[in-house]
């Protein structure tokens, strides 16, 4: 679901089989993202990072019932919390396993999400395609350069990146880029 004024992509996650299921960011519209979480029988939401367009409805979600996941390193950006996800943590929603990967550099605790045994990949602002997130509000550029390079572009080439905002794209897609994001700085 787009929701919000920057169009922030919200997933849900949702095992067929058990009906349990995840959200991943509560970013914006809290009266379009509360209901569907409900109907869809979500319980915990996993936050890619703590900018303030990723967390909008932060509060809404923990008043509806939610638990709320972030990062440490991200957490004193979030009205409230009550969970830290740390990097390899996985994250049960009935048979599916959602992955934890750090990746700092938009954010400090900026973290992407593998569906194992799927090719999806919820990259949050890190990646999109064309490129990484910006680094201008408190990122650092090498260091979302390395994140990306040594833990996203090793994935497998058919691995399709579900980014924060805007169209999907591949691991495929973007790896040939990567020393053209270099020499472009951003």
């Amino acid at each position: 679901m787009v929701v919000g004024p920057y169009e922030n992509n919200a997933y849900v996650v949702r095992c067929k089989r058990t009906g349990e299921a995840v959200l991943i960011d509560a970013a914006n519209e809290h009266e379009l993202l509360i209901p569907l979480c409900r109907s869809l029988g979500v319980r915990r939401v996993l936050t890619t990072h703590g900018h303030f367009d990723h967390i909008q409805a932060v509060t809404a979600a923990r008043d509806a019932g939610l638990d709320v996941g972030v990062a440490a390193e991200d957490a004193a950006m979030l009205p409230a919390y009550d969970f830290v996800i740390a990097d390899g943590d996985v994250y049960e929603v009935g048979d599916l396993r959602l992955r934890t990967i750090h990746n700092p550099g938009h954010t400090p605790g900026s973290v992407s999400f593998e569906l194992e045994g799927t090719p999806l990949l919820f990259t949050g602002d890190t990646l999109f395609p064309g490129g990484p997130g910006t680094t201008k509000a408190g990122g650092d550029f090498p260091t979302i350069i390395e994140s990306i390079e040594s833990r996203l572009l090793t994935l497998p080439p058919d691995t399709i990146v579900l980014p924060g905002h805007g169209l999907d794209t591949t691991i495929a897609t973007e790896r040939p880029h990567l020393q053209e994001w270099i020499d472009r700085g951003w």
